[in-house]
């Protein structure tokens, strides 16, 4: 008599940075954390890993990705990178390179992906963001991944939800940010 394997947990791994991380806040008032809570009550079952870095790039985020869909083998793969690509000035063409490389390996591996992108602060220029706009949507539309234009939309626009760096969210703003990012990860699940 052969001994049926139990089923695999399903699993969201977020692969994200100080934003995901929950840089300057407790970590269990981060959007990660209240995602964990709402699937708790709407999608019991399912395992939420966040394995954001602050400081995180798209390069060392794909550098880490492996190993983390080995372990985790996720069904689903939250991307919330490329602020610190912008801040640091990596090549537009380096984004793209990793970006498609995490997004692929994601997809080789059978999980399905979320592709988040964001606005960078306004010194950079309306030039700059928009090319960075363009990048992640052409990238989300070639792939064929689910996609969030702006993941701290209703947020950074107000500085009463940022911390005082205004890069950061305050606490206050992860209700607003998962809000952000659950009508395009509910399909997913």
């Amino acid at each position: 008599m052969t001994q049926a394997t139990p089923a695999k947990q399903p699993t969201v791994l977020v692969l994200g940075d100080s934003l995901s991380a929950g840089w300057g806040i407790d970590s269990e008032q981060g959007w990660v954390a209240l995602l964990r809570q709402r699937l708790d009550r709407e999608y019991p079952g399912y395992l939420v890993i966040n394995a954001s870095v602050s400081g995180d790039t798209t390069r060392t985020g794909l550098n880490r990705l492996g190993a983390a869909l080995e372990q985790y083998q996720p069904s689903v793969v939250i991307v919330e990178l490329g602020g610190n690509d912008g801040l640091r000035g990596l090549s537009f063409s380096e984004i793209e390179r990793n970006l498609t490389g995490i997004i692929d390996l994601s997809q080789q591996e059978g999980a399905k992906v979320l592709l988040t992108a964001l606005r960078l602060p306004p010194n950079y220029g309306p030039a700059y963001n928009s090319r960075m706009d363009e990048l992640f949507r052409r990238i989300a539309e070639q792939r064929k991944v689910a996609f969030i234009p702006r993941l701290l939309d209703k947020v950074d626009d107000d500085p009463a939800l940022m911390q005082a760096d205004g890069v950061h969210p305050t606490a206050e703003a992860q209700p607003r940010i998962l809000d952000n990012v659950w009508p395009a990860l509910k399909p997913l699940l």
